[in-house]
């Protein structure tokens, strides 16, 4: 009996271990696939909205992803989407759009741009 319980407790905990991590795969490709999938409505925006959506379904497609919401309106697109996990899954939103020319009006006029670190 001890040899059984032996067993199954680490057994139980690299299920779940590995659960987890799953978990966190399908978060990271549900970011991955809607960031890539806002840019490339937004970079296709002035061919319409609908063009642009389809787009964004074939790059979040390409990302093991599915684009489950996607809004694209003067130049700036708005998606979701979501990635099967080992339970359950997992979603992302992100936008995108032209960048705004002249200084940030929230930020100080001396203030710095941070320096990019490779961490």
């Amino acid at each position: 009996m001890w040899v059984l319980a032996l067993t199954l407790v680490p057994v139980c905990a690299a299920a779940l271990v590995f659960a987890l991590a799953g978990a966190v795969a399908a978060r990271h490709r549900a970011g991955a696939a809607a960031d890539f999938a806002a840019l490339a409505a937004a970079a296709h925006a002035d061919g319409g909205a609908t063009a642009a959506c389809a787009l964004a379904r074939r790059v979040a497609a390409d990302q093991r992803a599915r684009l489950t919401r996607c809004q694209v309106a003067d130049g700036f697109a708005v998606v979701e989407a979501e990635s099967a996990a080992v339970v359950g899954s997992a979603s992302a939103s992100a936008r995108a759009g032209p960048a705004r020319a002249g200084p940030a009006s929230n930020a100080p006029s001396s203030a710095t741009a941070p320096a990019l670190s490779s961490g």
